[in-house]
């Protein structure tokens, strides 16, 4: 990220210029596509792919830039991730809703999880979800986009309002203690230890 804030992007695309709308858009739509991947079930996927599922998560930001509860850096890829989430809700009810279609054999049916899920299993993968709703807003959020984003310090520093990119380390670091303890806390309930 540089270091025109998306605030200060929000207010000139507001007004109508472009080439802040654009810049925007481009500093959202890589992560929200990495964070996106994978999130949509194949079985669900027919006309709807990663891509329309972020298209449309930053159509709706646009759409809604008057209304837009800007709270610093992080509350644009939290909208971001909110809108995305919903839209792949919609898309699972949609998928559900549909007749019943043929069942494929069980050989075509793809058992592969998400490149997250293969690294964690999918019971930590339940865990690790289960521990992120404990954080605060902003811990999740620094811990997404530190840990799924792969966003550097300098842009978590920029998304969490931190002084630093070192406040913000030790801002992820503080926050991932807090969810390895609470991951921790689920898997000895899960093991009734």
């Amino acid at each position: 990220m540089d270091l025109e804030s998306s605030f200060e992007l929000l207010q000139r695309a507001k007004i109508g210029d472009d080439g802040a709308l654009d810049h925007l858009l481009a500093r959202y739509r890589p992560r929200l596509q990495r964070w996106c991947s994978g999130r949509l079930p194949r079985y669900a996927r027919d006309f709807t792919d990663t891509e329309d599922i972020v298209q449309e998560a930053l159509v709706g930001l646009v759409r809604t830039f008057d209304t837009f509860d800007y709270r610093g850096e992080w509350s644009v890829q939290a909208y971001l991730r909110r809108a995305a989430t919903n839209r792949i809700r919609d898309e699972l009810r949609r998928h559900s809703s549909r007749p019943a279609s043929t069942e494929l054999p069980e050989s075509a049916e793809s058992g592969e999880l998400s490149p997250l899920e293969q690294a964690m299993g999918r019971e930590a993968f339940a865990r690790y979800h289960a521990a992120l709703e404990q954080l605060t807003e902003m811990e999740r959020e620094a811990v997404v986009a530190r840990i799924e984003l792969g966003c550097s310090h300098a842009e978590v520093m920029q998304l969490t309002d931190k002084t630093s990119p070192d406040a913000a380390r030790v801002f992820v670091a503080r926050a991932l203690e807090k969810l390895a303890r609470s991951m921790a806390a689920g898997a000895n309930t899960d093991t009734g230890g």
